[in-house]
């Protein structure tokens, strides 16, 4: 991949196992392959979307990249000043400066938040726990960062109860800009709000990204949301990501089966355009018993011996344009309409 000293994450050959345990002793008979190498960097300023089917493991990478899981293997390199730091094997004192320079949000804002604290509370607490503001200072920077969300002050003496979903992923947000991160973890962050506040969310953080200089890893099943804040998309598929291109050309040049699927379904504001629906037979395999070769060629129609045998190469077929299929040059795939 064409990297630089633009790169503000680099995430080499990431995997993360969960066991399986059984019986009296919790004897481990087996592993949940969530992230099984997953490799990708992001640009300090720019929007890598991830994307998949539910269960792919889209938030489990976001949530190792982190170290709120310990990940089983691989490197994420995060830039301090000129040089990239390993996260994952640091100590956790020497974690701890770097974890107000990564913040996650939340998928559902209705138990991303304690009830029992008021607005002011939650968005203060970074702030108070790491020593940055106390007094009228604290105040003044919950009132900043509540007013750069488009809530009021008058807002932060109240609880989370009164707020619809929308407003408390506004807190949400809040909180997780409170320490000024380089890089925001957005784990599905307007999949549990209402179509209409949707794009009142996703502007907001586009916004928030020129005003804060903000990097973003956005998590989501939505392709359309995708489409419309990622400057690069990634899709994964059963811990592995197959795909990975600029936005503009994932969407209308798709180079692996499985996101051309997720392309087709995608609906459209046209009515005059009837695109075909492409639906994927059978059902997503364990992630415990995880298929032999391609992962994907039980679900693909295009699958041949050599799919079901090797595991498909992750290579670039373009500029910044990486596929892991056997059959990408033979293949001519239909992406959206413009």
């Amino acid at each position: 991949m064409e990297k630089s000293e633009s790169t503000l994450l680099e995430v080499k050959d990431l995997k993360m196992y969960f066991p399986i345990q059984k019986g009296f002793l919790r004897r481990v008979i087996g592993h949940v392959r969530a992230v099984d190498g997953v490799s990708f960097f992001i640009r300090q300023g720019e929007t890598l979307g991830l994307v998949g089917e539910s269960g792919c493991g889209k938030t489990t990478v976001g949530r190792s990249i982190l170290r709120a899981y310990e990940p089983t293997a691989g490197q994420v390199l995060f830039r301090v000043k000129d040089q990239m730091i390993d996260i994952l094997k640091l100590k956790p004192d020497e974690l701890k400066p770097l974890r107000r320079e990564m913040q996650i949000i939340f998928q559902d804002p209705f138990s991303s938040l304690n009830p029992r604290m008021t607005v002011m509370d939650i968005i203060s607490e970074p702030l108070v726990v790491n020593n940055v503001a106390q007094g009228d200072e604290l105040k003044s920077q919950v009132r900043h960062l509540l007013e750069a969300v488009g809530l009021r002050a008058q807002h932060m003496n109240r609880y989370p109860y009164a707020f619809s979903g929308g407003q408390r992923q506004r807190i949400g947000i809040a909180r997780a800009l409170a320490l000024r991160p380089k890089l925001m973890v957005c784990d599905e962050p307007v999949s549990a709000l209402d179509v209409s506040i949707q794009a009142q969310t996703i502007n907001l953080l586009e916004d928030l990204q020129k005003e804060f200089g903000l990097t973003y890893l956005f998590i989501a099943h939505d392709l359309s949301v995708v489409e419309h804040i990622s400057n690069r998309v990634a899709v994964m598929y059963l811990g592995n990501i197959v795909e990975l291109a600029a936005s503009t050309e994932l969407y209308k040049a798709p180079r692996h089966p499985y996101t051309e699927a997720l392309i087709s379904a995608v609906p459209t504001t046209d009515p005059d355009h009837k695109s075909k629906r492409i639906v994927l037979e059978g059902d997503v395999p364990s992630p415990a018993n995880p298929p032999s070769g391609c992962k994907f060629h039980p679900r693909c129609r295009f699958a041949q011996d050599v799919c079901k045998q090797e595991p498909p190469e992750w290579r670039e077929i373009s500029a910044d344009h990486w596929v892991a299929c056997h059959l990408t040059e033979k293949l001519s795939l239909a992406g959206m309409s413009a």
